[in-house]
């Protein structure tokens, strides 16, 4: 089966959640996206029509999943359209994996939509996932297929190696991102730092306690995103108090939600950078925001996806 699959023409398919993206992978792979027809009915409801011939071809649907929650259905139907046309293998491009954030009950009476979620993809006909940086790693368990997870690490170090930083210092921007930011620590050869903060209700921060060495030197916050924004302007302000120098913040998701500009826009922030994961609109962009591209590095797993190679190679 798989040496069919590897003979097989590869059909990229995206939804209209972040098209750009999925253009510029098309682009890398030097493969055109297949026509779709993608509109609604007149009471609002989706409607998806692949314009190929999909039967026997190795398919990948690139669409991330975040709010509002059309993208997760505009997914799904172009999933079981592309099963329902014959497809001999689809693939799930999710570079942002939305609702993943109550991933266990933690509380009486609530959802576990993280998992609700991953059943659904599956169900619609998907043979397997590509994702990035979920929201936590056992993520990748909610899934009853194989899941490929890339990182976005290498695009933040490289873009990161490239400036002349002084005595650099990553910081985890709570005791959950302490794996994330050592990771990063280890390949810029940065020493690391913990901030110690307490969260009185969702999407509220309150920065307590740096621990580690900040004064006189820059500092790098990374975070798997930026939602409201919080978070990581407690942070930038409290290294600040404690004699950082210039501060960077970097997260793979850039949600941008209500007062996010204006907290980062506001704060003493060098710069923020992003990766496009997410299709940003214009006015969530100010003048510190970089957005750095993951599609190289999606076009290389999707063309290992499909050569059945190893995609973990892309991260040794």
């Amino acid at each position: 089966m798989s040496d069919f699959l590897s003979r097989s023409q590869m059909l990229l398919l995206s939804g209209s959640a972040n098209r750009p993206l999925a253009e510029q992978v098309a682009a890398h792979l030097g493969q055109p996206l297949c026509q779709v027809t993608l509109k609604r009915f007149a009471d609002g409801e989706l409607f998806v029509k692949i314009d190929e011939n999909v039967r026997g071809r190795d398919v990948f649907v690139i669409q991330p999943t975040n709010p509002p929650a059309e993208n997760l259905i505009e997914m799904l139907l172009l999933i079981d359209a592309a099963r329902r046309a014959s497809a001999a293998r689809v693939t799930a491009v999710m570079p942002y994996f939305g609702y993943a954030r109550q991933d266990r009950k933690d509380q009486p009476r609530v959802a576990i939509s993280a998992k609700l979620m991953a059943n659904m993809v599956p169900v619609a006909g998907a043979d397997r996932v590509l994702g990035m940086d979920f929201h936590s790693h056992q993520m990748q368990g909610f899934f009853d297929l194989p899941v490929d997870h890339l990182y976005a690490a290498p695009v933040f170090v490289n873009h990161y190696r490239q400036k002349s930083l002084r005595e650099l210092v990553v910081v985890a921007s709570d005791v959950g991102g302490a794996k994330m930011a050592r990771g990063f620590a280890k390949r810029l050869n940065a020493s690391l730092a913990i901030i110690d903060k307490r969260r009185p209700s969702a999407n509220v921060a309150e920065v307590v306690n740096v621990v580690g060495d900040v004064a006189g030197k820059d500092c790098i916050i990374p975070d798997d995103m930026i939602d409201t924004g919080g978070t990581m302007s407690e942070a930038i302000h409290a290294l600040k108090r404690l004699g950082a120098e210039d501060i960077y913040c970097c997260a793979t998701h850039a949600l941008l939600s209500g007062p996010a500009v204006e907290r980062l826009v506001n704060s003493p922030v060098t710069e923020v950078a992003v990766t496009d994961t997410i299709s940003l609109l214009p006015e969530r962009k100010f003048e510190k925001l970089k957005v750095l591209s993951i599609a190289p590095l999606l076009a290389k797993a999707i063309g290992y996806t499909h050569s059945d190679q190893s995609v973990s190679s892309l991260f040794d």
